[in-house]
């Protein structure tokens, strides 16, 4: 194994904790925009992890599982978040779309049902 492929595998760890920091502190101020480039950029991230074969020597390491130890609470933070938001959108969608008139003939509609 080369020490290059390796240090590239220290690397990339430290990149994905760097990323999943900056998605909880985006997904905190509810910068979507930004949380979604950010996510991209993680899975386009791990998609080179996964082809680098020296991944798995160095998720063996001491250094890899304490890593992966500092990354795992921030990563169900960002699930948890983003699950919220998610809702909360929906949310607000639907109350948007309660709201919305435009399929009504007139407005007196709403005043000729019977109750």
């Amino acid at each position: 194994m080369s020490d290059k492929a390796m240090t590239q595998a220290k690397a990339n760890f430290e990149m994905y904790y760097t990323l999943t920091q900056e998605l909880l502190k985006f997904i905190n101020k509810e910068d979507i925009d930004e949380f979604l480039e950010l996510e991209r950029q993680r899975s386009d991230l791990v998609t080179r992890m996964k082809a680098l074969p020296e991944t798995e020597v160095f998720r063996k390491t001491d250094e890899c599982r304490e890593l992966v130890g500092k990354i795992k609470p921030l990563d169900m933070q960002v699930v948890y978040k983003a699950k919220a938001w998610l809702n909360k959108s929906r949310q607000q969608n639907a109350t948007v779309h309660a709201y919305d008139i435009q399929n009504m003939n007139s407005l007196g509609n709403i005043f000729n049902k019977k109750y």
